[in-house]
C-alpha cells in the first residue's frame, strides 16, 4: 500500500528475500506414498515431525560447536547497537523493535531530531508482548498502515504464529489504544487501504469460498465507519481463477489521493481501475506495470514491459509519471522519470513532498538519484553522492517535507543511516552502527562465470585476504534467481561471527530469474526456460572449483523459498558438486505445488501442470520427482515451519520422507511457529542460524 511518508513499493513485491510462493492444479505420481504428509492437523503428521525434529536436534545441538554458534547468533540479534529502521508517520519517527526484554516486539516513536541522537528517547506506542499476554494469543507483528489524512489512525495487522493470514484492528497513535468500535477484520488473508479517515477499502473472503485458487481474495468492498462489516458495499469483483484483487490508495503531501483497484489475473499481470463516484474506470496501463506512488498529483508507474502510449515509447524497466487527471484517457500521456541502460535495473522508489528518490543498480552496484517535477511535466535528475560498492535501501520519507532516509551497507560494512535532503539531493550520515565483527582480514571480489549458453553471470566472493587458491576453503554459495528480485551485498553479523572468522568464504551469485539487470534478466528464466537459472548457478559452482577457491568437498549451498527450490534442483542435478545443501522453506514437489498453500499464485513464474509442455518441464526439474534411489547424494539440511501458509511445509516433509525411504542421509527440522519467514523473534532466528552454520561446519570444515 502507498501512503504519506511511506516507502513506495510495488503492491505485488514479495517480502524479503522473501516472495509470494505457493500452488495450482495437477498431481504428483498416482502412487505417491507420502501424500499423507500434506494433511494439516493429522496426528500422524505431527508425530512424524516431532520424531524428525528429535533426531535432527540430537545431531546438531549435540555438536560441540552449536553452543558457541547459538551464543554468537543471539549476541548479534540482541545487540542494542542495531540500526532502528525508521518510518515517518505524522511528522514523527516510528520503529518496530525486538530485544531480550521485548521478544514479540514494541512499536515505538520519537521525534526526528531525537531519532538521530545517539540514544533516542523512545516512547512505546504498542507492546505486542503485553497484548499477547493480556489476550492469550500468540501475536506476531505484521505491520501498520496509517490513514493518509490525519495519519493518527492505523490498521494494525497481527498474525498468530507468523502465518500470512492476519487479524486487522484500528489503532489510535495519539491515545495509544485500539479504537473502541473501530475497524476490525477477523483473521484471514486480506488486503486493506484507507480511502479517508472514515472509509476503508477491503479485499477479503466476504462469503465462504470467495477466494481465488491461489487462496487470496478477489472481491473489493468499501467499508464506512460505524457500519457492520456485512454492510460494506462491493466495488469490484474479479474471477476465481485470478491470482487476487487488491485496493490501492496513492496519496501525496498536497492532499491529493487516487483510489484504485488492482485486479491480477496472474502474479505478473494486472488490470488497474480508478474508483470514481460513478463506478470503476479502467486505466490503460500495460499488464506488466505497477503504480507505486503519487507526487504533485502525478501517478508514478513502474514498467516491466515496453509500452507505447500517446506517440511515446518507453522501454521495460522504466519509471514514468501520469497526470492524475488524465488516467481515464484511452491513450494516457506519460513522461519518463527514470530510463534504464543495458546494465541497469530499477530497485526502489520512494517520495517526499516534491521529490522522487530512485535507487537503481548498475552492474549490481547501487546508484541513487533524486528527480524533481518541472512545470512542463518533465523531471530533473540530481545524482546523490554515496559510498561506492555498497547496497542502498530506500527507507522512510516525509510526504510533507524534504526528508528521506537511506540505509547503506555492504558485506563488510555495517548499516549506516544517511539523511537525504531531496531539495538539494545532498546526503550525509545521520546514524551508524559499530561493526559486530572485525572486517579488516577480509576482502570482497566480483567475479564472472559463463553459463552453458554463453551468458556471463556475475558473482561476489567474500573471503579472508591472502587465502590460498588450493581448493581447501570452506565455501557457502547462495542465490535466489526468481520473481525479478535482485540479490545485492548486505551486512550480516552472523556471517562474520559464525563463518568468516573460522576461515569460511561466502559467494553470492546473480543468476537469471532475478532482477539484477531488469525485466529481461528475470524473464530469461520464466517457466520452461527456468533451467537457465539452474545452469547459471551450477556454472558459478564449477567456476569456484576451477579457480581453486574451493572444491566439491568444501562447497556448500543455501537458499530459501524459491531459493529452496533452487537448492533442491541443484541437489538432484549436480549431487557431485556440493557436500552440503541447506534447503529452507522450499518448494520441492513441482507437480503438486499448485495444490499446496498459495502455490497457484506462481503459475506465471513456474508454469502449470495443466499445460502439457510446462508439465513435462516441471516434472523434469521437480526435486521431489527427480530423487533417485541409489544416487550418492550429500546429506542435506531440509527445514520449514508448520505455520508457513505461503509455500507450505508439505514440500519439505515429503522430500525428507522420500530420502528416508531410500536410506539416504538427511536432516529435517520443522518448528511449530515462524511462518514463511522462518522465525517470529530474535531467539527463534538465532536457533535457526546456529543450526544452519553448525550443519555447514560439520560438512565443510
Amino acid at each position: 500500500m502507498v501512503g504519506p511518508g511511506t516507502k513506495l513499493t510495488r503492491w505485488a513485491a514479495p517480502i524479503s528475500v522473501a516472495i509470494l510462493l505457493t500452488a495450482c492444479g495437477g498431481a504428483s505420481a498416482p502412487d505417491d506414498p507420502f501424500r499423507w504428509l500434506e494433511e494439516s492437523g493429522n496426528p500422524r503428521v505431527t508425530s512424524w515431525v516431532e520424531g524428525e525434529n528429535t533426531k535432527t536436534l540430537g545431531v546438531l545441538q549435540q555438536d560441540p560447536r552449536f553452543a558457541a554458534n547459538l551464543n554468537d547468533a543471539q549476541q548479534a540479534g540482541r545487540s542494542p547497537d542495531r540500526l532502528p529502521t525508521p518510518k515517518i508517520i505524522d511528522g514523527e519517527v516510528y520503529n518496530f523493535w525486538q530485544d531480550p526484554d521485548h521478544g514479540r516486539g514494541i512499536w515505538r516513536k520519537t521525534s526526528v531530531a531525537d531519532y538521530e541522537a545517539a540514544q533516542p528517547n523512545w516512547v512505546t506506542v504498542l507492546d505486542i508482548d503485553a497484548l499477547a499476554r493480556d489476550e492469550g494469543k500468540n501475536w506476531v507483528w505484521q505491520g501498520a498502515d496509517c490513514s493518509p489524512v490525519t495519519e493518527s489512525h492505523c490498521l494494525i495487522s497481527l498474525s498468530e504464529g507468523g502465518e500470512d493470514a492476519a487479524t486487522i484492528r484500528e489503532f489510535d497513535t495519539h491515545t495509544r489504544r485500539f479504537v473502541a468500535d473501530g475497524f476490525v477484520l477477523p483473521r484471514g488473508k486480506q488486503l486493506t487501504s484507507w480511502s479517508d479517515d472514515d472509509t476503508v477499502l477491503v479485499s477479503r473472503e466476504w462469503q465462504p469460498g470467495e477466494l481465488t485458487t491461489s487462496g487470496y481474495p478477489y472481491v473489493v468492498k468499501t467499508w464506512q465507519r460505524g457500519q457492520p462489516l456485512e454492510a460494506a458495499i462491493e466495488v469490484s469483483r474479479g474471477e476465481k481463477t485470478d491470482m487476487r484483487s487488491e485496493p490501492l490508495v496513492a496519496a501525496d503531501g498536497d492532499g491529493h489521493r487516487v483510489s484504485l483497484v488492482a485486479r491480477s489475473p496472474s502474479f505478473f499481470e494486472h488490470e488497474y481501475s480508478l474508483i470514481t463516484a460513478t463506478g470503476l474506470r479502467r486505466i490503460a496501463l500495460p499488464p506488466k506495470s505497477a503504480p507505486i506512488g503519487l507526487v504533485g498529483n502525478r501517478l508514478l508507474v513502474q514498467l516491466d514491459q515496453q509500452w507505447s502510449t500517446a506517440g511515446t515509447e518507453f522501454p521495460a524497466g522504466s519509471l514514468v509519471s501520469l497526470d492524475a487527471g488524465d488516467l481515464g484517457s484511452d491513450q494516457p500521456r506519460a513522461t519518463a522519470v527514470y530510463t534504464p541502460g543495458p546494465q541497469d535495473s530499477l530497485q526502489d522508489v520512494s517520495a517526499t513532498r516534491d521529490g522522487v528518490v530512485v535507487t537503481a543498480l548498475h552492474d549490481v552496484r547501487a546508484q541513487v538519484t533524486v528527480y524533481h517535477p518541472r512545470p512542463d511535466g518533465t523531471w530533473a535528475a540530481a545524482p546523490v553522492a554515496l559510498p561506492d560498492n555498497a547496497s542502498v535501501t530506500a527507507g522512510a520519507t516525509d510526504a510533507h517535507g524534504a526528508l528521506a532516509y537511506l540505509t547503506v551497507d555492504s558485506f563488510l560494512t555495517p548499516p549506516a543511516l544517511w539523511r537525504l535532503d531531496t531539495t538539494t539531493a545532498r546526503a550525509e550520515v545521520a546514524k551508524s552502527t559499530p561493526p559486530q565483527f572485525d572486517p579488516s582480514p577480509y576482502v570482497v571480489e566480483q567475479q564472472h562465470a559463463t553459463s552453458p549458453d554463453g551468458t556471463v553471470v556475475p558473482y561476489f566472493v567474500v573471503h579472508r585476504a591472502g587465502t590460498a587458491l588450493d581448493g581447501t576453503t570452506p565455501t557457502i554459495l547462495t542465490a535466489y534467481g526468481g520473481f525479478g528480485i535482485a540479490q545485492t551485498p548486505h551486512y550480516e553479523p552472523t556471517l562474520g561471527m559464525l563463518w568468516l572468522r573460522h576461515g569460511g568464504a561466502l559467494v553470492l551469485a546473480n543468476i537469471r530469474g532475478g532482477g539484477e539487470f531488469g525485466p529481461a534478466w528475470h524473464e530469461a528464466a520464466l517457466t520452461t526456460h527456468r533451467q537457465r537459472a539452474y545452469d547459471d548457478f551450477a556454472a558459478v559452482g564449477k567456476d569456484l572449483v576451477a579457480r581453486k577457491i574451493t572444491s566439491p568437498q568444501r562447497l556448500g549451498i543455501t537458499g530459501r523459498s524459491n531459493g529452496g527450490l533452487l537448492m533442491g534442483v541443484e541437489f538432484t542435478q549436480h549431487p557431485e558438486l556440493w557436500n552440503a545443501v541447506d534447503i529452507g522453506v522450499p518448494l520441492l514437489d513441482m507437480l503438486r505445488y499448485e495444490q499446496i498453500a498459495a502455490g497457484a499464485s506462481w503459475v506465471g513464474e513456474y508454469g502449470s501442470v495443466d499445460v502439457p509442455e510446462q508439465r513435462d518441464f516441471l516434472a523434469s526439474i521437480s526435486p521431489y520427482e527427480q530423487l533417485k534411489q541409489g544416487t550418492a547424494y550429500p546429506e542435506p539440511f531440509v527445514w520449514t515451519t508448520t505455520k508457513d501458509d505461503r509455500v507450505g511445509p508439505q514440500h519439505a516433509r515429503k522430500f525428507a520422507a522420500k530420502l528416508a525411504s531410500f536410506g539416504a542421509p538427511y536432516l529435517f527440522y520443522e518448528p511449530s511457529t515462524g511462518g514463511h519467514r522462518g522465525s517470529t523473534n530474535i531467539d527463534d532466528q538465532a536457533t535457526i542460524t546456529a543450526l544452519r552454520y553448525t550443519y555447514f561446519m560439520r560438512k565443510l570444515m
